[in-house]
């Protein structure tokens, strides 16, 4: 059972034709005025493991917790096997495991 949510579900589900269940959500910046300023980053592609998540509910707060982290770009979430990869630059692992931990789910390390 959904150990966050408490919706009942039992088990990691599955996509189509025996795909893993994948869930990405991208932050975009927000509009407003344009600056012209010239920023130059290097966007890091990171894998964490996270315990707990059993359901689309799970997907969605622990990305909703990931993507508030300041640095971070997007969030993928491969559910049936907990991995969830973060893009970005600037963040610690400290601040992700933090908000994984907000979310109601445990760290596991990176991926």
């Amino acid at each position: 059972m959904c150990t966050a949510c408490a919706c009942g579900t039992e088990t990691a589900g599955a996509g189509e034709a025996g795909e893993p269940a994948t869930t990405e959500i991208t932050i975009e910046p927000a509009t407003g005025p344009v600056v012209e300023t010239v920023v130059e980053t290097t966007a890091e592609t990171t894998a964490y493991l996270v315990g707990g998540m059993t359901c689309g509910h799970c997907v969605s707060s622990v990305s909703g917790e990931i993507g508030k982290v300041g640095g971070v770009t997007g969030v993928a979430v491969d559910l049936s096997s907990g991995a969830v990869t973060v893009s970005g630059s600037g963040f610690t692992d400290e601040e992700i495991h933090a908000a994984v931990k907000r979310a109601g789910y445990e760290p596991a390390g990176r991926a």
